[in-house]
């Protein structure tokens, strides 16, 4: 049984908790089939609510630590943003009841800090098209030591055991030590953690890839080359997020592909994008470089960027699925 003792991953485990369904609940309250097709403010509202949450956590328990979010408060500041900034403390106070829009909004720049030796990245609501439809989305959370993930916490509302798509259920929280494995247990409430490991399939024809729901986050064709020069025949599971990376560990998927959009060549991954699902599917006997083999690199701020791109697996396809990469161009 993985030790929680310790004060970092009390830290992790009880404030993904609570951030992880503080979004639940903007979840369920803000979206709705009425939602037009531009309308973010849902997942606008969850993204500054959970950054501000775990940042007042971060001051209260390690005040000297960094925090490296994805969001800052620069735009809640403006006149026009006041009803979103509102928005966001109301919810807050659900929590935290002495909050106000200013402390609202100094805990959520807290997370604009630079990456330091020692530090937390947060993605407070990754998966935002997930969440706009009422699916899958997950806060993630990681402690980086010296560029080595030592820490992280996938708290994903939407998904059951790690592995089952479950809207409504108990949803899961996903917790990982470096050198401790990988554990999942109830995200509503404090329960037993079991340990996740990896699919042992060895045959490529029946790997199961991990697919984004959204095409704008791939390059689609080349994708397809890969399955193709793979000889997959399963059909993919498709669901946003890093709660990928859980279903992944929990031996419900093979391979997971995160190529380079022919729109956008130059992009390289956010660390918060990446962090957490790393040390998830590692702890739990699964490999995870970039597209050229290389290791991912989290010494060099809030991108990888030496890294192209990023391969998942179960680690016994993972040199096969390189060659296939190298062998369609992706």
């Amino acid at each position: 049984m993985i030790d929680t003792n310790s004060p970092e991953t009390r830290f992790a485990i009880e404030s993904v908790r609570k951030a992880a369904l503080l979004a639940a609940k903007v979840q369920n309250e803000m979206v709705s089939p009425a939602l037009t097709k531009d309308d973010r403010s849902p997942v606008t509202v969850a993204d500054f609510a959970v950054q501000a949450l775990i940042a007042q956590q971060l001051q209260s328990d390690f005040p000297e630590v960094v925090l490296v979010g994805e969001e800052d408060a620069d735009a809640l500041r403006e006149p026009e943003e006041r009803d979103t900034l509102d928005q966001v403390t109301q919810f807050i106070q659900e929590e935290i009841p002495n909050a106000d829009t200013e402390k609202v909004a100094n805990w959520i720049d807290h997370g604009g800090q630079d990456a330091s030796s020692r530090f937390w990245t947060l993605d407070p609501v990754d998966g935002t098209k997930g969440f706009l439809r009422g699916e899958q989305y997950a806060v993630a959370l990681a402690l980086i030591e010296d560029g080595i993930v030592q820490i992280a916490v996938l708290g994903c509302p939407n998904l059951t055991n790690g592995r089952k798509m479950d809207i409504g259920g108990p949803g899961s929280l996903i917790l990982a030590v470096n050198g401790e494995g990988s554990w999942v247990g109830p995200l509503s409430h404090d329960g037993d953690f079991e340990p996740m490991l990896v699919s042992v399939q060895t045959d490529r024809t029946r790997a199961r890839l991990l697919r984004s729901a959204e095409a704008a986050h791939t390059n689609v064709g080349n994708l397809d080359l890969i399955a193709q020069h793979l000889g997959i025949g399963a059909e993919p599971v498709r669901m946003d997020s890093q709660a990928k990376y859980s279903v992944l560990a929990a031996g419900d998927g093979e391979l997971l592909f995160r190529l380079i959009s022919p729109k956008a060549p130059d992009y390289r991954e956010k660390i918060w994008d990446q962090a957490a699902g790393a040390l998830v599917v590692e702890e739990a006997g699964g490999k995870i470089t970039d597209l050229d083999g290389k290791a991912l690199n989290f010494k060099l701020g809030r991108t990888l960027a030496e890294n192209r791109g990023v391969l998942a697996s179960n680690g016994q396809l993972h040199n096969e699925a390189l060659e296939a990469i190298k062998s369609v161009g992706a």
